[in-house]
């Protein structure tokens, strides 16, 4: 009996290994046409979805609301909305780097490449970069103790790069998110880029929706709420596979809280990754491969609702391949492939022709082989990144509005064990130049931190101060302006309480 374990055991073991070792061969020309739907895929779905962004929160679109798709919505978007395409740029400055840089590009070149480049940002995106702009490097950039947008979706909507230049391979696109996801995420935030960068490699050597959406999740860790939540959804699919919206509800009544990002916390908007990622599953599950549904489900979900069509599009996009998408929803799209992106020297077919040649250098790296008009991929058995927890033992339970400048000071006393005070630096007249406030913050009378608040959109600290970390009981916050001015504002808008659970 103990015989014929051990050799269950092995051969089991040997299967696996075969299975994670299996080698699958791909024409280059189709290798280019995935890449290409990607990119594409995603450019689409966030254009489609920019018109509805964040105007649907806590309700999805209802059936009657038309969205609408014309000849002339991408063309209008790049010329006339560039700021839509935050979640493809900022691809493009990791891609840029990889390509100047080189694919062992350190951590530091992709954080000074974002947080210098000439495009606004928001949520973790500017908190990191402000964090990198005052000395704050990764990984505590994206920290939860150093950025209380940790768990929003900022790495899950620009992790599309990592997963098209490894085909076959979430593990390889694993490592790359640990290096870029972490400037400006953690926890949860950061398994969602960790997961959509896996659907994407999953999405080259497979045309099951269902396979890459269970398979994609092995890269996130079981014990934490991002896999437990996307766990939940294909579970709802199945229990009700002909109907997104009871999905929708379910969704709404257990994951639907948000606990980190200032903006959400006893709000309706909500910018986690974790709902956000839900809506790109109930979209990819319920749209069955088919491209119109996919993309209007994952926008009608609502919230962020151009980032969320964007993901689906793009891994959808790296499934059919370029050539398989609609024509319709591909109208425009030949008028704006040489036209780069605002803030980029990249357009589509620049950069369909750098994530092939990544995407071939990555395959060869890994153990695959490129000969004439044929890829060898040796395929990766997904593995979970390491556990890790934003904003653990701690929730929100209050919200006090301020309202008010603070000049020279101001203060609040709260109970709890930890506060976030949300404001913002601004120019009284907008012709004034640009100025940056200096003020320092005092918790029960020590001096815990001092701070600059541009003004300037580019540069401004998205939260003036937080701490999370008080022991339990009473305190007093005392905030101190070192260099006010009549003709600037450092306001201040409203405070948050956490106490620990």
């Amino acid at each position: 009996m103990k015989n014929w374990l051990i050799a269950f055991i092995f051969f089991g073991m040997q299967a696996c290994a075969q299975q994670a070792d299996r080698m699958i061969p791909l024409s280059t020309e189709r290798l280019l046409d995935k890449i290409k739907g990607g990119w594409a895929g995603q450019t689409i779905g966030v254009t489609y979805g920019g018109p509805v962004e964040f105007k649907f929160c806590g309700t999805f679109i209802q059936d009657y609301q038309k969205i609408d798709w014309t000849d002339s919505a991408l063309r209008y978007a790049m010329v006339h909305w560039p700021g839509l395409y935050d979640d493809v740029y900022m691809d493009l400055t990791f891609v840029d780097v990889l390509e100047r840089v080189g694919l062992d590009a350190p951590v530091d070149s992709f954080a000074r490449a974002f947080a210098y480049a000439g495009y606004d940002l928001w949520h973790a995106n500017q908190a990191a970069r402000w964090n990198i702009l005052h000395g704050i490097r990764p990984s505590m950039s994206g920290h939860w103790l150093h950025n209380p947008h940790a768990d929003d979706i900022d790495y899950q909507i620009e992790s599309d790069f990592a997963g098209l230049m490894n085909p076959g391979m979430p593990n390889s696109a694993s490592a790359i998110s640990d290096r870029v996801g972490h400037i400006m995420n953690y926890g949860d935030g950061w398994y969602g880029g960790v997961y959509i960068g896996a659907m994407y490699t999953l999405a080259f050597i497979s045309d099951d929706i269902s396979y890459i959406v269970t398979e994609g999740l092995k890269t996130v860790p079981v014990q934490s709420d991002f896999y437990q939540c996307m766990s939940d959804v294909i579970r709802w699919h199945k229990q009700y596979p002909g109907d997104w919206k009871q999905t929708w509800m379910e969704l709404q009544k257990k994951w639907s809280q948000d606990t980190g990002c200032p903006d959400g916390v006893f709000a309706p908007f909500d910018i986690d990754a974790k709902i956000n990622a839900a809506y790109v599953l109930v979209g990819l599950l319920y749209g069955e491969g088919d491209y119109t549904k996919t993309l209007e489900i994952a926008a009608r979900c609502g919230q962020d609702a151009d980032c969320n069509p964007s993901s689906a599009g793009g891994i959808l996009g790296a499934l059919l391949g370029y050539s398989r998408i609609p024509a319709y929803w591909k109208r425009g799209l030949k008028d704006i492939e040489d036209m780069e992106f605002k803030y980029t020297t990249l357009s589509l077919n620049k950069v369909y022709a750098i994530s092939y040649k990544h995407a071939v250098e990555m395959i060869r790296r890994n153990g695959g082989s490129v000969q004439g008009n044929l890829v060898k991929i040796r395929t990766q058995q997904p593995a979970p990144v390491r556990t890790e927890k934003g904003f653990e033992g701690i929730f929100p339970v209050s919200k006090t509005e301020v309202d008010e400048d603070i000049s020279p000071e101001c203060s609040f006393e709260f109970e709890g064990t930890g506060f976030v005070l949300r404001g913002d630096a601004t120019r009284r007249v907008k012709s004034l130049p640009e100025y940056v406030f200096r003020a320092e913050v005092y918790v029960d009378g020590v001096k815990t931190e001092t701070c600059e608040f541009p003004t300037a959109f580019h540069d401004r600290r998205h939260d003036l101060f937080w701490n999370y970390q008080l022991s339990p009981g009473k305190h007093r916050v005392r905030v101190v302006v070192l260099n006010p001015s009549v003709d600037y504002a450092l306001r201040g808008w409203s405070y948050i309480i956490y106490k620990g659970r």
